[in-house]
């Protein structure tokens, strides 16, 4: 409920404050004397587009409040969490418009876009009139209008309509995939072919190419060694040493043990060049390949490495490659089988979903004839007994909401072809027409404050009491504020205020009033008699008042 709304600075007002209440709020005025600029300021507010310029002229800024109580379970409270701001107590909007054309927007003190203002003022407050192209004359939200008004949950529709895209989705995926590997069929045969008739392996590449490196550089080195070993063979060095030994053992027992030592060491010597002699051969050993293995290691370490090049990989990663393309051939070669399993998922999937699409029609043209009942009903007391209102159903595109195009039309005359609202009725009829919409889908936005801008427009007599009448009723419990010239429906309002301009230091301003009974009666017998109010329209005021 809109609680209060402060202006100051805009346009022809500087200084105002509007308290209001439950029930039917209503404000009256000449033309012309600031009722609309009320309206602008709270749409300001609500982040809904409007006037570029509201500052007023001399001020260096124009600003708007609004305040509102949120009962427990509001709509607004997710938008305000959603945002990241305090959802407990009162819920403050305040919107500056700098004169340089800046505006910047606060929700509790937080800063805000504009966006997260018309988001809240979805949940807030509903203006209905006979421009207004946000609520019911839009047709584009009237399936949603129908939706609430039946209670209708859409989740399981929108699920099977999530599952039915999915279904589609893998199914034009695996379709594609499977036709552009079967574009590059033979390719994939071809090099499948190739890498497992190779099979390299991850290392096989350094593996090969130092055995490589190792043999050709045993061809340079192995002559020396060969004739390193010869030298220290029986015929070299360990021969000599052998002589040597036996020679001075010969001499040693006559050399009174001076020749000890060197023996000793002659004999370590000879163990040190057995070891040496021993790791010589196993270097030959080593060293001793055959050509035609160097020429065989080669061919397969430069095959690895072009078939690397050629595929654009590393040669170690040529195994992993070579799985991807099996996993591609297997998709050709199983696809056929994969394609009939998604179609059936998808096949599967669409039944589900019209299904749940024609049970949510069913319960959409039974709401609909619930509500063209409880609008003609509605529309007798208004004075339009004889006019028809239709909600008419086409076929829609399929989508998460169903299958169904919803329209409310009217036929203002028995026989008469019906149509939109806002191109067949008249001005006054229109007026009708929406506020018996709107009490019958009252229960579509709990907790919203409802703005009727001269809904009772082109209407007079009977008829304005019978709207004043229905103003009240939806206010009961409810928040209703109506901007009206018609006295009938002035006087059904709970709370009353006069809309006046006037002049101060050559400057036109607009102010509000609050009227109290009095000031009520001198304000309906104006509007009943004009510029001069007699006791008759007094009377006449002190009557309508009565009820």
């Amino acid at each position: 409920m809109l609680r209060s709304l402060d202006i100051r600075d805009v346009l022809i007002i500087d200084r105002l404050t509007l308290d209001l209440g439950a029930g039917l709020n209503v404000l009256t005025g000449e033309t012309g004397a600031g009722k609309s600029i009320l309206l602008d300021a709270l749409g300001f507010v609500l982040g809904w587009r409007g006037r570029a310029e509201l500052v007023r002229q001399g001020a260096t800024q124009g600003e708007v409040t609004a305040v509102f109580d949120l009962p427990a379970g509001h709509a607004a409270r997710k938008v305000l969490s959603e945002a990241g701001i305090d959802t407990e107590g009162e819920l403050i909007l305040r919107r500056v418009n700098f004169a340089d054309g800046r505006k910047t927007a606060w929700v509790n003190d937080r800063r805000v876009s504009g966006e997260v203002l018309r988001d809240l003022s979805e949940h807030l407050v509903e203006l209905h009139g006979q421009h207004d192209d946000r609520g019911l004359l839009n047709p584009r939200g009237h399936r949603a209008l129908l939706d609430a008004y039946a209670g209708l949950d859409l989740a399981p529709l929108r699920a099977a309509w999530a599952a039915r895209r999915t279904a589609r989705a893998a199914l034009a995926e695996a379709e594609a995939m499977l036709e552009r590997a079967a574009a590059e069929e033979e390719f994939l045969r071809h090099a499948v072919g190739e890498l497992d008739k190779l099979s390299p392996e991850a290392g096989e590449d350094a593996a090969l190419d130092a055995r490589r490196r190792l043999m050709q550089g045993a061809a340079r080195i192995r002559e020396d060694v060969a004739k390193g070993h010869a030298a220290l063979s029986d015929a070299g060095a360990e021969g000599r040493m052998r002589d040597a030994l036996r020679w001075l053992e010969g001499a040693a027992d006559k050399a009174e043990g001076r020749l000890d030592p060197a023996l000793a060491a002659l004999n370590r010597a000879l163990i040190e060049l057995g070891e040496a002699q021993q790791g010589v051969e196993v270097a030959l050993e080593a060293l001793d390949f055959d050509p035609g293995e160097l020429e065989q290691v080669e061919e397969r370490l430069f095959a690895i490495r072009a078939l690397a090049r050629k595929h654009g990989v590393l040669a170690d990663d040529l195994g992993g490659f070579a799985d991807g393309l099996r996993a591609r051939l297997a998709a050709i070669d199983g696809g056929a089988a994969g394609i009939s399993r998604l179609q059936k998922a998808v096949a599967e999937a669409d039944v589900t979903f019209k299904a749940e699409a024609a049970r949510v029609t069913s319960v959409r043209r039974d709401a609909a004839g619930r509500l063209d009942a409880a609008m003609a009903a509605e529309l007798a007391p208004l004075k339009m007994e004889r006019a028809v209102f239709v909600t008419e159903f086409a076929p829609a595109e399929p989508g998460p909401d169903g299958m169904d195009a919803v329209t409310f039309t009217v036929a203002t005359n028995p026989g008469a072809s019906s149509g939109p609202l806002n191109r067949i009725a008249s001005g006054g009829e229109l007026s009708r027409f929406l506020l018996a919409l709107k009490v019958c889908l009252t229960g579509d936005s709990p907790g919203q404050t409802l703005i009727f801008d001269e809904i009772d427009r082109g209407v007079g007599g009977a008829t304005a009491d019978a709207v004043g009448r229905r103003l009240q009723a939806l206010a009961t419990g409810a928040q209703v504020l109506v901007v009206t010239h018609s006295p009938q429906v002035a006087a059904f309002g709970a709370r009353h205020w006069r809309v006046e301009k006037r002049v101060v230091a050559d400057q036109t301003l607009s102010t509000v009033t609050a009227l109290a009974a009095s000031e009520r009666v001198e304000e309906i017998a104006r509007m009943l008699a004009g510029d001069t109010v007699s006791d008759a329209a007094r009377a006449a005021a002190r009557a309508l008042l009565q009820g």
